[in-house]
């Protein structure tokens, strides 16, 4: 069956849980929810579903994808891709690709509206296992933001129209883009290190540039902000080797921790109490807890704990005092 096909399936089994999330009040706003956690605190959600259990509706999509669905109130939000190198079908032309953001409705999935960007050529010609539409979009209620690779960063308005799109870099890379958009304040937070080695921040009404940081290498997680004592906040990623912490506001680097994991990082961090945990690298991979709030090199002074075992792709989840 193709991805293609698969893509549908893939929604619907997620639509009783979204339901659920929804009808409990709690927003899932961008990628693994509220803070990035991937935990809801919504009761009597399904741990098993099928072709005919736990299914509330099935809807056809435009393409496959690898990315998440968001909720906003009785909206899902989700991106695709179509016309190049979707399994099971033809094999299309590179200039034939084309991204997809589509809103359904989420009690029934009718299509409420669909949104076609074109791919920015030239592309990668191949994308290992997952596609051209691996990013999750996030919404801050008002607006929905999808990063799309090197096609740029797209903003629409809950009804679908496009406010703006930005530009954030070139480059593509054999498994392609997969971070997606944060939101904090007026800013739209993007880990673009494939398309430019860089965490960009737009100003969430214009799609115009704020702040740039550079070096951020061999990094397809998504960021995460951290919330500390006093009221302040830190953004947090994990690049090759390390683990850094930002000032969210102006990008400026106010941390970072060696991670003792070689290669990439593509697993997102959680966090807890002021403790960020991070797991990546190739392999048996790594993993580390690292205290946020230091300045410098904080490696000998806040890292809290390593271990040779961790994850290739797949994100942590840390709930209580345990980390899956």
């Amino acid at each position: 069956m193709s991805i293609a096909h698969r893509a549908p399936a893939f929604v619907v089994s997620f639509i009783a849980s979204v339901a659920c999330t929804a009808a409990a009040g709690e927003s899932w706003a961008q990628f693994r929810g509220p803070n990035g956690l991937g935990v809801s605190a919504a009761k009597g959600m399904p741990v098993r579903w099928g072709p005919q259990e736990n299914i509330a509706w099935k809807a056809e999509l435009p393409g496959g994808g690898a990315s998440t669905p968001i909720v906003l109130g009785d909206r899902i939000f989700l991106t695709c891709y179509s016309g190049y190198l979707v399994p099971g079908e033809p094999k299309g032309e590179l200039d034939q690709l084309k991204r997809h953001v589509v809103c359904l409705g989420r009690r029934d999935g009718k299509l409420l509206w669909k949104k076609t960007i074109p791919a920015k050529l030239p592309e990668q010609p191949t994308i290992r296992e997952h596609g051209y539409a691996a990013n999750s979009v996030a919404t801050d209620g008002e607006r929905v933001y999808a990063f799309l690779g090197k096609s740029g960063v797209c903003a629409f308005d809950l009804a679908g129209k496009q406010l703006w799109q930005a530009d954030v870099g070139s480059r593509t890379n054999g498994w392609g883009t997969a971070a997606s958009p944060i939101l904090y304040g007026n800013l739209v937070i993007i880990n673009a290190s494939v398309e430019s080695e860089s965490l960009i921040a737009l100003d969430k009404a214009t799609g115009k540039e704020k702040w740039r940081a550079g070096g951020i290498k061999e990094s397809w997680n998504t960021p995460i902000l951290v919330p500390l004592a006093g009221g302040k906040t830190e953004l947090v990623l994990a690049i090759f080797g390390k683990v850094l912490g930002f000032d969210p506001a102006t990008g400026q680097q106010l941390w970072s921790s060696a991670t003792d994991i070689g290669w990439y990082m593509v697993p997102s961090i959680v966090a807890g109490d002021g403790v960020v945990y991070c797991i990546g690298g190739r392999g048996t991979g790594g993993a580390l807890a690292v205290r946020c709030g230091g300045r410098g090199d904080v490696t000998a002074s806040h890292r809290l704990w390593t271990l040779e075992r961790g994850s290739n792709v797949s994100s942590p989840i840390l709930h209580g005092s345990h980390v899956y």
